[in-house]
């Protein structure tokens, strides 16, 4: 099977952005309960410039990963940064001392986080900004009012939504036009309703009209394997193809949609090498439906 090499996103939009269909999420590059400094910084950044080296052009971050702390680790890296190089961040969610995550998302509070990205990636514009629901939130249409107002102002280019509902989803697209979904997704959870963290999540449904309406689908926990193990064709395949099954999932993703966008992260640069070879595996079509 062949499968795209880039993806689209805001494609009917003024300012359609085209990227290498394998992105790099930075979660990971942070301290124990994505929380603090990483424990080998060095090794953190030169992860990030072994992704821009690599071909990668879309970097997913957020505010309150670390706090901060990748979002730091992203513009010392790289700034000033290639100009075809989109960075993505969230907002909407928060970080307590004591590691819990906690609800941002009041229009005070996310005009707040912008700002606060905007200063910490050294941007005057954020390319792309996923609004995250969290459980206990607010209004969320009023917190998208003030993602779009944002946008008007020219702090954000394009809105994106995360960890949404179909219904959620389908608010959002009434109110403006939504450049991209973040939520959960791999194998192991491609219908699953909720994240190991219990939050709402639309799953395949979301999926589905992403793909009805050209809109870039982001995978995040996408590499999560069952749990308990029960499904156990991702290990039959990584078999068959002599590769890892987190390289048989990212595989999959990229053949199951040309509108998903894996984004792997790691704090490893050997395991970040390795995913990077996951986009070289040709799945057949007798693969993909054994996989289904």
């Amino acid at each position: 099977m062949n499968i795209p090499k880039t993806i689209t996103i805001a494609a009917n939009s003024n300012n359609p952005l085209t990227i290498n269909r394998l992105g790099y999420g930075t979660m990971r590059l942070t301290g124990e309960g994505i929380y603090g400094e990483p424990p080998n910084r060095p090794e953190a950044l030169q992860i990030l410039k072994k992704a821009i080296s690599s071909g990668i052009n879309f970097i997913d971050t957020a505010d309150y990963y670390g706090e901060d702390v990748t979002n730091r680790l992203i513009a010392e890296a790289l700034y000033p940064y290639p100009p075809d190089l989109v960075i993505c961040t969230k907002v909407g969610g928060a970080r307590k001392p004591d590691k819990s995550w906690i609800p941002f998302n009041t229009p005070e509070n996310l005009r707040s986080s912008i700002e606060n990205n905007l200063r910490t990636l050294k941007q005057e514009q954020i390319t792309l900004v996923h609004f995250r629901t969290m459980p206990g939130a607010m209004e969320f249409e009023r917190a998208m009012e003030a993602m779009f107002e944002m946008q008007q102002e020219g702090k954000i280019l394009h809105v994106g939504v995360s960890n949404v509902s179909k219904q959620e989803l389908e608010t959002a697209m009434k109110m403006g036009e939504i450049a991209t979904v973040e939520n959960m997704y791999g194998h192991a959870q491609r219908n699953s309703l909720k994240s190991v963290y219990g939050d709402t999540n639309g799953g395949a449904e979301v999926l589905d009209i992403c793909e009805k309406n050209g809109i870039p689908l982001i995978p995040y926990f996408s590499l999560f394997l069952s749990m308990p193990k029960k499904d156990t064709r991702i290990t039959e395949i990584a078999r068959k193809y002599n590769v890892s099954e987190v390289q048989a999932n990212i595989a999959w993703l990229l053949h199951k949609s040309p509108w998903i966008l894996p984004i792997p992260g790691t704090s490893s640069l050997v395991h970040f090498e390795e995913n990077l070879k996951a986009a070289d595996i040709k799945l057949t079509e007798e693969d993909m439906k054994f996989l289904e």
